[in-house]
Parts: C-alpha cells; structure tokens; sequence
C-alpha cells in the first residue's frame, strides 16, 4: 500500500501531499493524523521556512471518507468519544508558513484543511465547497467559522445552506483563495511563492500569521497589542539587524533566524 502521506523536501521548503487517488484523497482519521505528524516535523527543522499542502491535479480532497464507521452507525456519543477534529488541531498549531496548493476538488473537510492553512492558491481547475447540508449535517471543522470569515456572513450561508461548489475563480473573488494559477503549472507556481515566503526572516514570519490570526480570534484591542508586543520581540533578533542593514547597503538580506 503507498504511503497516505507523502512529504517531499525542496529545502527551503517542504511539499505535503494527500496521496489517496482512489478516492479522490478522501480525508480519514489516518490521513489527518499524517498531515499532522508530518507538518509537526518540519515544523521543528529549522531548514524548512514554508510548508505547501496539496493533493494531486484532480483533488486536494474531496471531503471526508463517509463510508469509514467513524460516520457509519456513528452516535454523539461516539462522536464525542473519537474527538476527530481534535486532531485538526495539530496542524492548526503548525507556526511554520503554510500554503494550501489546490487542484481539483477541495469539498468539506477538503475545504476545511485547506482554510487552515496560512494561504490558499488554486490551479483554474478547482471546485471549492461545504456540501455536508447534503448529508444532514454541517461542516464540523471550522468550516461555518473560516469561511464566515473569510467571505463574509451572507456569502457563507449561501454556500453553506445550498452545499453548491463554486470554482477558483469565484473563490478568489469572495476573499478565499489569493491566487489562480494555470492548471498545466499549479504546483510549480504553489511552490515558487512558497520559496518567496521562506527566504523572508522566520521568527518574523511566523509573529505575523499569528498577528494576523489573532485578527480572526481575537477583539481589535487584543490583536493591536499582539502585534505591538510581536514587533518590538523582533527588534531582538539578528534577522532584523540584517533587513535593515541589507536595505541600507542596497543588497540582498540572508536571514538566518535568530
């Protein structure tokens, strides 16, 4: 059987890719559990400063595996006991910068695994969507809140309440995914803004996706005085003192973090 998770190293950067074709890389307690294993990994190598999550060219994912037991015979008590989305939480708490790399289908959890990320790009093929009102269900996680937050109250419920897909384009236009690249290079160009983010300091990168997180989880108040606090921390690293003599010295800077 091939590996249900496949991690690639491009130093820099690092490529995690869902590698359950058959099913079009239908997320399983399994799965997740090796996104998480493995983003926690490079999450502590130092060599790696961007990790991109991706399927293959037909689905990022297509939601989750309904034919496992864990949604078969499944009661809220047994539901409660599993705790499955717990497991989401691991790579929600990935600091490392992450760039979700959509081709094909991104439905339910799909959608959802890929909101977790720090930036989402789609090739022009990609068909987002929270279909589970179709099941008699909602999405469960973090769907109705991410994508609240990203396109807005009114837009949300639309998606949410008809369980429509709606493609990159569109998805672009509603604030989700940031940019939509040629389906015959999708991955390519995933990575090459993935290498942009990791030559930028990395204990200044990851201060600012969690400033800017906190602007989703947080008051205004609360988010000003992370992000005051975050940008005198950074007045203490070698990076800093590095950017700036970089841009007076008119080249370029090597970030070394610390």
């Amino acid at each position: 059987m091939p590996d249900t998770v496949v991690v690639t190293r491009e130093e820099p950067i690092a490529v995690v890719q869902i590698n359950r074709p058959q099913v079009r890389n239908a997320l399983n307690e399994q799965v997740i559990t090796e996104i998480g294993e493995a983003m926690r990994g490079l999450d502590a190598d130092p060599a790696i400063r961007c990790i991109v999550l991706t399927g293959d060219e037909k689905a990022f994912a297509a939601g989750a595996d309904i034919k496992e037991a864990a949604f078969v015979g499944a009661t809220p008590v047994s539901m409660l006991a599993q705790d499955l989305t717990a497991k989401w939480e691991v790579i929600r708490r990935v600091k490392t910068p992450t760039v979700a790399a959509v081709s094909g289908y991104a439905l339910g959890g799909g959608c959802e695994l890929a909101m977790i990320c720090d930036v989402i790009v789609a090739s022009e093929t990609a068909k987002f969507g929270q279909p589970e009102i179709n099941l008699g269900i909602i999405p469960g996680a973090g769907g109705t809140q991410r994508l609240t937050r990203a396109a807005g109250k009114w837009v949300a419920n639309e998606l949410i309440l008809t369980g429509r897909h709606i493609t990159a384009q569109e998805a672009k236009d509603i604030g989700l995914v940031v940019h939509v690249y040629p389906a015959a290079s999708w991955l390519e160009d995933a990575k090459a803004l993935a290498r942009v983010i990791a030559e930028k300091p990395p204990v200044a990168a990851r201060l600012a996706t969690e400033a800017v997180d906190m602007a989703w989880s947080s008051t205004l108040d609360a988010g000003l005085e992370f992000e005051r606090k975050a940008f005198y921390l950074l007045f203490a690293t070698e990076d800093k003192d590095e950017g700036v003599d970089a841009f007076v010295s008119k080249r370029k800077a090597r970030f070394k973090g610390r």
